[in-house]
């Protein structure tokens, strides 16, 4: 049985870990792969502006959710894990935000787990959790028949339920939720920040930047992309994202600490 009273830090991906749509960013790849269109990949160049732009408030998920269900409809599932296995660093690296990969190792020098919460599907999520050494990964699910997507999904990590799945994680791995931090960039990720005693706002939209003023959370800016295989050696360990937290221990500890202090006065 799980220890009583471990924490963990709750990361969303897209636009709080990464400057960009998880799964559009490898729209490009899955054309080399033969995937999708050319046509299909400028329809996947403005749904990202459009989602960098625009926020990503309830109904521009939902528009965005039904692009991708039809745009992955028929596509042989062996092939967009072999296309995202391979090209993971040429597409990822470039997008990682340094802030974010000091946070994760602060945290997990601290001895916390480290969770990525994402709408994006398994497919992609996973593989990116891992390169940065995340303890664990909650991420949508697509429905899948006879090794193909179909178009249809069977488990959405959207909204209240990205609450629901912390909540969940934490009675299976004893996490007190009072002690744990979360980060998000969304407004529809307010029922996750407040299922945390320790919530952040990251490059919020509009809407969560007020709600964090109004509930007195702290707001992170993170701009800085950063070469992630020049920093962490692949595969990637605790160990070794830990140590990565020393030349930033510092900065980012004093945030922490501050933060903790405010919380408890």
């Amino acid at each position: 049985m799980a220890s009583v009273g471990r924490s963990a830090a709750f990361f969303d991906l897209d636009k709080t870990i990464i400057a960009k749509s998880s799964t559009l960013a490898f729209s490009k790849p899955f054309q080399a792969g033969g995937l999708i269109s050319r046509r299909a990949v400028l329809r996947s160049a403005y749904a990202q502006f459009v989602y960098l732009v625009g926020g990503a408030d309830h109904d521009q998920m939902e528009k965005l959710r039904q692009f991708m269900s039809q745009l992955v409809a028929g596509w042989d599932v062996a092939t967009v894990r072999e296309i995202v296995a391979e090209t993971l660093h040429h597409v990822v690296d470039p997008i990682v935000y340094d802030e974010a990969v000091n946070l994760i190792a602060q945290h997990a020098l601290a001895g916390r787990d480290v969770v990525i919460v994402s709408a994006s599907g398994t497919e992609v999520v996973e593989p990116i959790g891992e390169l940065l050494g995340a303890d664990h990964v909650v991420a949508s699910r697509l429905q899948v028949v006879d090794g193909h997507y179909t178009g249809e999904i069977d488990y959405y990590a959207y909204g209240e339920e990205k609450a629901r799945a912390i909540r969940e994680l934490a009675d299976s791995r004893g996490y007190d939720l009072e002690r744990c931090y979360g980060y998000s960039d969304s407004v529809t990720d307010v029922p996750m920040l407040e299922a945390v005693g320790f919530p952040h706002a990251v490059n919020p939209d509009k809407e969560l930047r007020r709600a964090a003023a109004a509930r007195g959370w702290p707001v992170l800016v993170f701009t800085k992309p950063v070469a992630l295989k020049a920093r962490v050696p692949l595969p990637p360990a605790k160990p070794a994202l830990a140590a990565l937290a020393v030349s930033g221990a510092v900065a980012m500890g004093g945030v922490l600490w501050a933060n903790a202090r405010k919380r408890r006065a």
